[in-house]
C-alpha cells in the first residue's frame, strides 16, 4: 500500500510560492469578493463566478512560478511572435462588439491584447538580457520598435487602455535597462510637440473623455456622468464610509460600470478614508515586495521582467484610481484584484506567477 505523506505533498505544492506576495495578493482579493458582493446588490452566483476565476488565476499562477526564468526568457520570442500573429488576425477577422474590434474566435473567443500584457515586457526583457554586454542606441530602437508594433495594432481597435498599460510595461523595461534620461526626456519633448497630430488621430469618443476630464459638468447626462456620479461616491464616504451595503450612489443605480472600473467608488462610499488606506497600504506592500524580488534577481532578465510587472501593476492601479477620481481620463481600466473580471485576472496573476519564479529560483540557485 502506498504511503501518502501529507507533509512532502504540501512542500512540494508551495514550493515555488512567495508566501509574502501570496498573502498581500489575496487579501486584496478577499477584499475584492467583499466589495463585489455589495456592487451586486448581493449577487452570489456573479461573486461565486468571480470566486471561480479567481480559482483559475491561482492555479495559473502556480503553473508559471514553477516555470524557471530560463525557461520562461526561452519561450519570449515564441509567446511574443504569436501574441502578434494573433493581433494582425484580429485586424483582419477580429468580431466588432460595442463598435471596436478587440476579440478573435479560433474555435473560442480570446482578447489577444490581454496576451501582450505579458508578451512585450517578457520579449523586451529577453532581447536586452541577449545584449547586456554590447547595449547601445541602436538595441533599445530595435526595442522601441517591438514595442510600437504590437501598441499600434491595439490602439487601431480601438483599446486606448490596454495600450497605456502595454506601452508602460514596455518603457519600464527600456527604464530599467538604463535608457539615457536625456533620450527619455527628448522623446517626451517630441510627444508633446506631435500633440496636435496625436489629438487629430483620436476617435471622437477618446477625444470626449479628455475634454470632460477638463470640465464633466458640460454634459453632466453623458460623457460627464460617469465621473460626476464617482465623485459623488467617494466624497460621500468621508473618514469610515456610509458601511457595507449602505452605498446610496450604488444600491440606487446612480453609479456606472460599479463592478468593473468603477468598483474603487464603491468602495471608497462604503468604506471610507479609512478604508481606503488600507487598500493602499496593501497595493503598496504588494508593488515593495515585487521591487525588493526585482532587486535581488541575479540576472538582467529577471530584474528588467520583475521590475517590469510590479510597475505596470501599480500603474493599473493608479490609472483606475485616478479615473474614478476625476484626475485621469476614463480609459477602461480595472482596479487589480478588485474588479470583477476573469481575463485581467488571470493576465495578473500570471506575472505574478513569473514573480514568484524569480524569487524562488533565485534561493535554489544559491543554495
Amino acid at each position: 500500500m502506498i504511503k501518502i505523506d501529507p507533509r512532502r505533498i504540501w512542500l512540494w505544492l508551495t514550493a515555488h510560492i512567495d508566501s509574502l506576495l501570496l498573502s498581500f495578493m489575496l487579501m486584496l482579493m478577499l477584499i475584492g469578493l467583499i466589495v463585489l458582493y455589495s456592487a451586486t446588490g448581493q449577487d452570489l452566483a456573479q461573486t461565486t463566478g468571480q470566486m471561480l476565476n479567481m480559482l483559475v488565476a491561482l492555479v495559473a499562477m502556480w503553473a508559471v512560478a514553477n516555470i524557471s526564468p530560463q525557461n520562461l526568457a526561452r519561450a519570449a520570442l515564441p509567446v511574443y511572435g504569436l501574441g502578434l500573429l494573433l493581433l494582425v488576425g484580429v485586424a483582419l477577422f477580429g468580431d466588432v462588439s460595442h463598435g471596436a474590434r478587440r476579440w478573435l474566435n479560433i474555435g473560442i473567443r480570446i482578447q489577444p491584447s490581454e496576451m501582450m500584457k505579458l508578451a512585450v515586457p517578457l520579449m523586451l526583457a529577453w532581447f536586452l538580457d541577449r545584449r547586456e554586454k554590447t547595449l547601445n542606441l541602436k538595441d533599445f530602437g530595435i526595442a522601441v520598435l517591438m514595442l510600437v508594433v504590437p501598441v499600434g495594432l491595439i490602439v487601431k481597435q480601438p483599446d486606448l487602455g490596454t495600450s497605456l498599460l502595454i506601452s508602460a510595461a514596455g518603457f519600464y523595461v527600456l527604464f530599467l535597462a538604463g535608457l539615457s534620461w536625456r533620450i527619455m526626456l527628448g522623446l517626451v519633448a517630441m510627444g508633446a510637440a506631435s500633440t496636435p497630430i496625436l489629438w487629430s488621430l483620436l476617435h471622437d469618443y477618446q477625444r470626449q473623455r479628455i475634454l470632460t476630464l477638463i470640465d464633466p459638468s458640460q454634459d453632466p447626462l453623458g460623457a460627464g456622468y460617469h465621473i460626476i456620479q464617482s465623485s459623488i461616491a467617494l466624497g460621500s464616504g468621508g473618514i469610515f464610509g456610509k458601511g457595507w451595503f449602505n452605498g446610496t450612489q450604488t444600491h440606487l443605480d446612480f453609479l456606472p460600470e460599479r463592478t468593473t472600473d468603477f468598483i474603487f467608488a464603491v468602495y471608497a462610499e462604503e468604506f471610507g478614508l479609512a478604508g481606503n488606506l488600507i487598500l493602499l497600504a496593501l497595493y503598496a506592500l504588494l508593488i515593495g515586495r515585487g521591487l525588493v524580488i526585482a532587486a535581488k534577481a541575479p540576472t538582467l532578465f529577471s530584474r528588467l521582467l520583475a521590475g517590469s510587472i510590479t510597475l505596470t501593476f501599480f500603474t493599473y492601479a493608479f490609472v483606475n484610481m485616478g479615473m474614478v477620481s476625476g484626475i485621469l481620463p476614463v480609459v477602461g481600466v480595472p482596479l487589480p484584484l478588485i474588479s470583477y473580471g476573469g481575463t485581467s485576472m488571470v493576465t495578473l496573476l500570471v506575472g505574478f506567477g513569473m514573480l514568484m519564479s524569480i524569487q524562488t529560483h533565485r534561493k535554489l540557485v544559491q543554495s
